[in-house]
Parts: C-alpha cells; sequence; structure tokens
C-alpha cells in the first residue's frame, strides 16, 4: 500500500485489497450513480468494513420536514471527495475496504414500525462485521441505530453535536420524535452514562430544568459559545479525557452549524459553529474507538448551492478515515 503508513506483517498477495472508489481524476465527478465518495456498492465487494447507508426517514420531525432527502443529497455532494486526506494522512478508501448499502426502507406513516425496520436493517449491517457510517433522516434514527450498536458493542459512550439537547421526555404526548432519542437511549441502557457530552448546543429551551435533567441523564455540555471562548483545541482534550478508551458513537446533527454554514435543516437556531470548526474537532477525536456514527437533519429544500450538502459529506468522510485508520489492521495483519 504505497503512500501509507501501516506496517503490514502479511505478504501483500495475501490479502485482497478494498475495491476502491472510481477514480475520480479519469472520470467526471458529476457522471455515473451517486455513491458516497464515488465508492462500490455493497453487493460489489466481498465484505465491507464500513458501510455508509442512508435511512430517508423524517416523520419524528418537529418543524420543517425535508430530512428524508438528506441522504441522497450528502452523496451527490460527496462526488468531489478524493482518496487522501491530508488533515488525518491517511487514504481512507484504500486502508479498508468502503461501501455504499444503500438506504433502510423505513414506513414513513407508522413510526414504531419504521425504528424496528431501522434497527433491523443495522444489526444485518453490523453482524457482518461493518461500521456504520450513516446518513440520514432525522435525528429520530439514532435510537435504533444505537441499539444495534449497543447490541454489538456494549453501552457506548456518545458525542451529540447538536444546536438542542435531544433529551426532551415527550412532545404533544409522544415519547418518539426527533427531539428524543437521547432520553430514551439512556432509559434503555444502552449508553454509557459516565461518557456523554453535547457540543455545540445554543438558544432558547423550555425552561431551566431541560439543562437539570440533562444532567441527570450523564450529559456534559460544551456549547457553541465555550468552544468559540475556549478555543478547538482545549474542547477536544476535555472530549478526549471524558471518552476515553470507551467504543464511540457519534452522532452528528447539522445543525450544529450555524445557518450560514448550514442553512439546509429543519431547525436552524442562530449562533452555532463554523463548518472548520466541526471539522476539527471531529479530526481531533482520531484516537478514540469509534464504531459508528450518524449524520443527520440535512434538509435540501432548504439548502443553498449545496452549502449544507458538502459541509455533512466533508464531516461523513473525516469520520470513515478514523473508522478506515482503526480497521486497516485487522484487514492487513499489521499495525500502525
Amino acid at each position: 500500500m504505497e503512500g501509507t503508513d501501516l506496517i503490514v506483517t502479511v505478504h501483500p498477495t495475501s490479502v485482497a485489497p478494498p475495491l476502491p472508489p472510481t477514480e475520480t481524476d479519469r472520470t467526471l465527478h458529476f457522471a455515473g450513480p451517486a455513491t458516497f465518495g464515488r465508492v462500490p456498492r455493497l453487493d460489489q465487494v466481498e465484505k465491507a468494513d464500513i458501510a455508509v447507508v442512508g435511512v430517508p426517514f423524517d416523520s419524528g420531525v418537529t418543524y420543517r420536514p425535508g430530512a428524508r432527502f438528506g441522504g441522497n443529497a450528502i452523496r451527490e455532494a460527496s462526488r468531489t471527495l478524493r482518496p487522501y486526506n491530508p488533515a488525518q494522512d491517511v487514504y481512507p478508501f484504500h486502508y479498508s475496504q468502503v461501501a455504499d448499502a444503500g438506504d433502510i426502507s423505513a414506513n414513513p406513516f407508522d413510526l414504531n414500525d419504521a425504528m424496528e425496520a431501522i434497527e433491523a436493517g443495522a444489526d444485518e449491517l453490523l453482524s457482518g462485521g461493518a461500521r456504520l457510517m450513516t446518513l440520514g433522516g432525522d435525528h429520530t434514527i439514532a435510537l435504533p441505530m444505537l441499539r444495534a450498536v449497543a447490541r454489538k458493542h456494549g453501552p457506548v459512550a456518545v458525542l451529540h453535536f447538536d444546536a438542542h439537547l435531544d433529551t426532551w421526555d415527550n412532545y404533544f404526548g409522544q415519547q418518539y420524535t426527533h427531539g428524543m432519542p437521547f432520553r430514551r437511549a439512556v432509559e434503555e441502557g444502552i449508553l454509557d452514562t459516565s461518557a456523554l457530552s453535547h457540543v455545540g448546543t445554543r438558544g432558547p429551551i423550555y425552561g431551566k430544568q431541560d439543562l437539570d435533567d440533562d444532567a441527570k441523564l450523564g450529559f456534559g455540555i460544551v456549547t457553541s459559545a465555550d468552544v468559540m471562548r475556549r478555543g478547538v483545541d482545549e474542547v477536544i482534550e476535555q472530549l478526549r479525557e471524558r471518552i476515553g478508551k470507551r467504543p464511540l458513537y457519534i452522532s452528528i446533527d447539522i445543525d450544529v452549524l450555524d445557518p450560514a454554514h448550514a442553512p439546509g435543516t429543519g431547525t436552524p437556531e442562530a449562533g452555532g459553529l463554523t463548518s472548520r470548526e466541526l471539522l476539527e474537532i471531529v479530526r481531533g477525536l482520531a484516537d478514540c474507538q469509534l464504531v459508528s456514527a450518524d449524520i443527520v437533519e440535512v434538509a435540501p429544500a432548504y439548502d443553498h448551492a449545496d452549502i449544507t450538502s458538502v459541509a455533512a459529506s466533508h464531516a461523513a468522510y473525516e469520520l470513515i478515515t478514523i473508522m478506515s485508520k482503526q480497521m486497516a489492521p485487522a484487514r492487513w495483519g499489521g499495525t500502525g
């Protein structure tokens, strides 16, 4: 594997190399099927180390709908991603086999049925040994994804990038919406409550009790103002200390970004992170044991010039890069 720093301890000819993306230096970026980053489809590879899967579901939203179209918008925006990630010094699509698994179909008229289908779809992909990079969809989908991931890894640490807490108890008497997945996940015992953090929260809430309830669930909070005042490096250090070596699930609601950087979302809030801050924080977590991740709430109908989809595709690329580097030794029989 020329150009990587991986130490390979088996003869290269005994290891099947990953099927790489379509070579973007020899083909048109804007032509052909829009798999994520132009990687092969799942049915084109023997086994995926990382499966990119869409969940086109937004029946749990409480304001603007449209996130059901987010996954494909992110795929379209990912056409210009290239094989080498200089920020992490990794060839993510060559270290490990990344494949696009298409979409999990979820009933838009029955939320409980939809969550069961999403959980079953995630179970199937995880059982094949893949880690998941999920493209939502609204944030309701995080709960079935976490159920499946915890079934494989046990209770997981969660790093939740979002303008909102998403730990409310109910809305119009309903306990399953995009504002409640992490409360339900704590109640179900699938999260490691010693290692839970929100990043980027801001804006008005229903009352101070919301913060008290959130703290009782085990979450720490890094607001968007904290990132601005303390700086990215200090925030990264705090998050790494809290996460430690626990299996980690990262969930990114794209509204963690300021509307200037992500107008295409269902519940925008002023005063958010820049896309640069988000990407740098994610890169700073490269040593954490990232077992799966999601990016949700991209609603392209409200986007302008694909700003939101581009930001989401780059965040997904950084998350895939982290997982690819961590999974590479198992594929190649080496370390490094």
